[in-house]
C-alpha cells in the first residue's frame, strides 16, 4: 500500500517535469507517434539496449520536451522504461491520475491488441505551468512482452 501511494506521488511529479516548458514547445502528434515508431524499431532490433536507451536522459531520440518513451511488461504490469526512473517496476496499473484509473485503462487498451498494432487512450493532465486539467493522448503500442507508448497534449 505504501509502495503503492509513494508511486501516485512520483508518477504526479514525474508528470509535472516539464512545468517551465511553453505550449508552444510541446510535441506533436505526429512527433510522438514518430517517436513511438523509432522505440517500436529499437525494440524490435534489440530489446535490452533498447530498453537502456529509453531509460537515458540523455538520449533525444527516446525524450524530446514532453514526449518520452514509456514501456511496461504486459505480463506483470511494470514499467521498464520511464521518463522519471522511480517509476520503474512499479505496476502501471495502480496508476491514477484525479482518481481515474488511468493506469489500468493503459494497461488494458493494449494488452490483448495485437503485436505491432497502435492503440490510443485520452486522458486529462494539466499542460506545463498550468492548473487545468486538458486532453492529453497516448499511443501505446505491444511489441512482444512489452507495450510502449508516447503521450502528447492535443
Amino acid at each position: 500500500m505504501k509502495n503503492r501511494a509513494c508511486a501516485s506521488g512520483v508518477l504526479g511529479l514525474a508528470l509535472l517535469w516539464s512545468g517551465g516548458l511553453r505550449a508552444a514547445e510541446l510535441g506533436t502528434a505526429e512527433q510522438a507517434r514518430a517517436m513511438l515508431e523509432r522505440a517500436a524499431a529499437a525494440l524490435n532490433a534489440d530489446q535490452v539496449a533498447a530498453l537502456k536507451a529509453f531509460n537515458d536522459e540523455h538520449n533525444k531520440d527516446f525524450r524530446d520536451r514532453d514526449l518520452f518513451v514509456y514501456c511496461f511488461n504486459l505480463a506483470d504490469g511494470k514499467f521498464t522504461a520511464y521518463e522519471s526512473p522511480f517509476l520503474l517496476n512499479n505496476d502501471i496499473r495502480e496508476m491514477k491520475l484525479y482518481n481515474e484509473p488511468m493506469g489500468q485503462r493503459a494497461y488494458d487498451a493494449v494488452h490483448d491488441a495485437a503485436d505491432g498494432a497502435v492503440v490510443t487512450i485520452e486522458y486529462k493532465y494539466p499542460k506545463p505551468g498550468t492548473k487545468d486539467p486538458v486532453t492529453k493522448e497516448a499511443f501505446e503500442e505491444r511489441v512482444g512482452d512489452q507495450a510502449c507508448g508516447v503521450s502528447y497534449f492535443q
